[in-house]
């Protein structure tokens, strides 16, 4: 291809993704699946756009690179907390699910397709990877709940670079032109590089952010700019050390920053996410765009026999042997099930390895050899397009037929209130939503953090694009009172929301809003409220202050069928520690009371959990099993 036609080319690719992103963003479903159709549309042979030969041999410096980049924005988000909400299922995801993944794939590969052994092996291990590609976007549109997430985003991360590593090592040992090394001396050494490698960059980059003056005039700019380079430096020295050794470098060095006290982490986090969307846009159209005309129609059915086997059989069986004993339900667990992706990792690499195969069959004068890698490339790429466009496109579907979204709450007024209600109540693991048309508190509000819909909270279409219809609280939390009356109005008989609560800035406006049956605010008997508590009983009104750091109170309903029937004094012992019931309600949530040791939980019950936040939590877990 000429030089003076692969520039356009590569703007357009790149013009190309950030549509579909925004397409996908619009459409609310992974932009995964646009890049590969549009990748298989520029990939067309009678269009000549994108051939093997158009990047020639740039193209793996360039995945690598790209890859680099992914992966670490992947593994910075991944914060050790998240972890924690399911550690065991996580683990267990990583390990026995993948060794599950791993063979089932072999075994269905060689006998259906009837690749060799040592190439289904091959195969098996690049199917093992979901990855942060495929994963992140899911769940930017499928707010499911913490410890969903942590296991999903945790898979998606580890098995990346576990399954690239493995699948290089099993490839040598297939590749006649490479001299192999011992599988698990190839393994360890790999991933011992790359682990080292990742903590040494991770710690010059915090010495550097937190020690050294970057300019105060420009801070933020140089420590996004050093964290990218950082990034490719990871990979790059531990690749020059053993091959994919960069991938395990890269989230290594992520994943070590990410759960550091960095300066400008917010500002890091966005670039390098508008920095991932770019190089993942044009990597995942490219390599699509390559795909040799036929290869995914010549594994034919017994490669969607392969696809049914790995998403239908194989995937829910990991996910169920591993989240053994947590704390899932069984809707969580076939969502879990349902959404296994496969993203940049096995697409990448397979693409690099059937090139290296048809150059040993050229040479070898192979033709079966060539055949194979056919077999190869058209079988990962199959998995990828299939469980992308089905499980990636019909994942909120999914989610919210199993029911496993938990319903929102919507703050409408993004001020000071607005903003410190949301931070109590996503400490607390709600899903929360702030709907503002003040654009600079919307600003602020997202660089906080916080979800933001921009646009006029009386709205019935802002209402809906923040979530109403899946809300199970609104607060109304402007400055302005009929603004506030009019949005629990809409709440209330447009959405059927389930609670409205109000603010009533004008004490003589209480009236008005209790008539339509709103729990209200007055802003003027809050403040009473706060200053006599700091007067009366300040312990606990410190104590109440620390929500969701120290200690926390929930009211949750009993649904748990081992509890029902059990008097207090039964379940006592039950309960986390630092965590008990402090009041109980019968239905009616105004008619609570201190329960006695004797009192017998009822179904339908609510019982108000006390104590640290981490017991409260899991105490709630507890008593409310859906």
């Amino acid at each position: 291809m000429a030089e003076e036609f692969l520039i356009p080319l590569v703007a357009g690719i790149i013009g190309l993704g950030v549509l579909a992103q925004i397409l996908a963003a619009r459409l609310r479903v992974p932009s995964i699946i646009f890049f590969l159709l549009v990748g298989v549309i520029i990939g067309q042979p009678g269009l000549g756009l994108v051939t093997t030969e158009t990047f020639g041999d740039a193209m793996p410096a360039i995945v690598g690179l790209a890859v680099a980049v992914i992966v670490f924005e992947g593994a910075f988000h991944l914060e050790f907390d998240r972890i924690r909400e399911a550690p065991r299922a996580a683990v267990r995801l990583v390990t026995v699910g993948a060794a599950i993944a791993l063979v089932g794939t072999a075994v269905a590969v060689n006998l259906l397709i009837g690749l060799s052994w040592e190439l289904s092996f091959v195969v098996g291990a690049l199917l093992v990877a979901t990855g942060p590609t495929v994963i992140t976007p899911i769940l930017a549109v499928v707010p499911v709940r913490d410890r969903v997430a942590a296991v999903l985003e945790t898979e998606g991360i580890v098995n990346d670079v576990t399954a690239a590593i493995t699948a290089v090592v099993l490839f040598e040992a297939v590749n006649p032109t490479v001299a192999a090394e011992g599988l698990i001396q190839g393994f360890a050494i790999r991933l011992g590089e790359g682990l080292l490698v990742g903590i040494i960059v991770a710690g010059l980059l915090y010495y550097l952010l937190r020690y050294i003056d970057l300019s105060p005039g420009a801070a933020p700019r140089n420590a996004r700019l050093i964290v990218l380079a950082g990034a490719l430096v990871a990979f790059a020295g531990a690749n020059q050390l053993a091959s994919e050794a960069g991938v395990a470098a890269a989230a290594t060095a992520g994943l070590v920053l990410g759960n550091m006290d960095i300066p400008y982490k917010a500002e890091i986090t966005d670039f390098k996410g508008d920095i991932t969307l770019l190089v993942l846009a044009f990597v995942f159209i490219a390599l699509t765009a390559q795909l040799p005309p036929g290869a995914i129609l010549d594994v034919g059915l017994p490669g969607i026999g392969v696809v049914l086997i790995v998403a239908l059989v194989l995937r829910p069986v990991l996910v169920f042997v591993s989240t053994i004993g947590d704390r899932f339900t069984v809707s969580e667990r076939l969502f879990i099930s349902a959404i296994g992706p496969r993203g940049i990792i096995p697409a990448s690499v397979a693409t690099l390895f059937a090139v290296e195969l048809r150059t040993a069959a050229t040479e070898l004068n192979d033709p079966a050899l060539a055949q194979q890698a056919d077999l190869l490339i058209g079988t990962v790429f199959l998995v990828i397009f299939v469980t992308a466009l089905v499980e990636g496109g019909l994942a909120r579907y999914i989610a919210q037929y199993l029911d496993v979204i938990p319903m929102r709450v919507i703050i409408v007024g993004g001020g000071q209130v607005g903003r410190s209600l949301a931070e109590r109540l996503e400490d607390r693991g709600e899903n929360v939503v702030i709907i503002e048309e003040d654009e600079n508190v919307v600003e602020l509000a997202r660089n906080e953090g916080y979800a933001t819909v921009i646009g006029d909270g009386t709205d019935t279409e802002v209402l809906r694009e923040a979530g109403a219809e899946n809300a199970k609280i609104v607060v109304a939390a402007t400055g302005d009172d009929d603004v506030n009356l009019l949005v629990s109005q809409l709440a209330k008989s447009k959405f059927d929301i389930e609670r409205v609560i109000a603010k009533a800035n004008n004490s003589d406006n209480v009236d008005a809003f209790e008539d339509l049956d709103v729990r209200t605010i007055s802003a003027a008997m809050a403040s009473a409220w706060a200053i006599d508590n700091q007067i009366e009983r300040p312990a606990i009104a410190h104590w109440m202050t620390d929500i969701g750091r120290v200690g926390d109170v929930q009211e949750v309903e009993v649904t748990n069928e081992e509890l029902i029937g059990k008097t207090v004094r039964e379940i006592g012992p039950m309960l986390p520690e630092a965590c008990l019931i402090a009041l109980l309600s019968k239905g009616d949530h105004d008619s609570a009371e201190v329960p006695t040791a004797d009192t017998v939980i009822e179904r339908g019950d609510h019982v108000t959990l006390l104590g640290r936040a981490e017991s409260v939590k899991d105490g709630m877990a507890l008593v409310n099993s859906e």
